[in-house]
């Protein structure tokens, strides 16, 4: 039965931001089922935001509070605090991770030093609380080094780092500990395939295992793309989705340095080029302008904003760098906050039509 209870109204746009906020902010109502329509997202709440909840609401998105019939989760499996209970000390409960990454049947979860000794009661409870869980490893350090990879240490079920994820009707085989590959870019991925045109060529500069490139490839009929990463395990499983997803004469894996293989097969063919390398984007806005055509196209480019960094700081950069490789920045179509990395710090995205 539909309950009527408190909710944030939000445009669908901005919603991914909304959602990072009110998770952080703990306000969302885990008994519920998001919704959304047409042109909106519905957030359930478990309480009247505060005034500074508001405010850092209001920072980032348009909303507005109004009450909406919700329905209820299905029942079956417990919350983990609710599995928890009488497990763990009481004040330790309030350390639980309330966000874990879901990379298909793998959950990937944040264990404070807190509650480093109850690790492994964690991992059977989220176990538990989700049947569609095999694998929970647990975050051992920061993404680092050049093919952007994470550390984990084992927690639960079965013991492997590879799997299947299933991503807006697409799968991909992932090995998490040999590839960067990240569920929260889901929305961002849609987006970027959805404003590609029928006969473009694409470049995608840093593919990864392909959730640009192959949803591209997956959602047109006629389409080139040339999917560029330096990691050879991540080229090796791109190669693997592309026989999966059956858009193989559509995308070009290509293994190697993004601006080596543009100067030697990619110069100049690209309507669109994909920049989802966040760290080092900025140096290789060289190789991007190399690639698009001689009468220019469109360039998604991605980087981290935060206390040093704003977006119109970020736009001021972009437009530099694409100076600097001899081309100008004809109109920038929009910029925006994609998702929280950290504390204090956001990934961006910037597209923008290059000449």
């Amino acid at each position: 039965m539909p309950n009527d209870i408190r909710c944030i109204k939000v445009s669908k746009k901005q919603g991914q931001i909304a959602l990072e906020i009110s998770k952080r902010l703990e306000l969302i109502d885990m008994e519920h089922v998001i919704k959304k329509d047409d042109n909106f997202l519905y957030i359930p709440l478990v309480r009247q935001p505060s005034d500074q909840d508001l405010k850092m609401l209001h920072k980032e998105a348009t909303f507005e509070i109004m009450i909406s019939s919700f329905k209820l989760r299905i029942k079956g499996t417990a919350s983990l605090v609710e599995i928890l209970k009488g497990r763990l000390p009481p004040l330790l409960l309030k350390k639980i991770p309330r966000a874990m990454d879901l990379i298909g049947d793998i959950a990937i979860i944040e264990i404070p030093a807190e509650l480093e000794r109850y690790k492994g009661i964690i991992g059977g409870a989220v176990l538990k609380s989700n049947k569609n869980i095999h694998t929970v490893l647990a975050k051992a350090g920061a993404i680092s080094g050049a093919y952007r990879l994470r550390q984990f240490n084992f927690v639960a079920g079965e013991q492997k780092t590879e799997t299947i994820h299933k991503e807006n009707g697409c799968q991909y085989q992932v090995d998490v500990s040999k590839t960067y590959f990240s569920p929260r870019l889901s929305t961002e991925h849609k987006r970027v395939a959805s404003l590609v045109q029928e006969n473009e060529t694409v470049a995608d500069l840093f593919a990864g295992v392909g959730p640009f490139a192959i949803l591209i490839a997956k959602t047109h009929e006629v389409v080139r793309v040339y999917a560029i990463d330096a990691n050879p395990d991540s080229v090796n499983y791109l190669n693997t989705n592309i026989r999966l997803n059956r858009v193989i004469g559509k995308v070009y894996p290509l293994q190697g340095d993004a601006r080596l293989i543009v100067n030697k097969k990619v110069a100049g063919i690209a309507d669109r080029v994909i920049m989802n390398l966040p760290e080092k984007a900025i140096d290789f806005l060289d190789a991007a302008c190399h690639a698009l055509k001689p009468q220019g196209g469109i360039v998604h480019f991605y980087g981290f904003v935060g206390a040093s960094q704003s977006l119109e700081d970020m736009q001021r950069n972009f437009v530099k760098e694409v100076e600097k490789a001899g081309r100008t920045v004809d109109e920038v179509l929009s910029q925006r906050k994609v998702r929280e990395t950290s504390p204090h710090e956001w990934q961006a995205a910037l597209d923008a039509h290059v000449h």
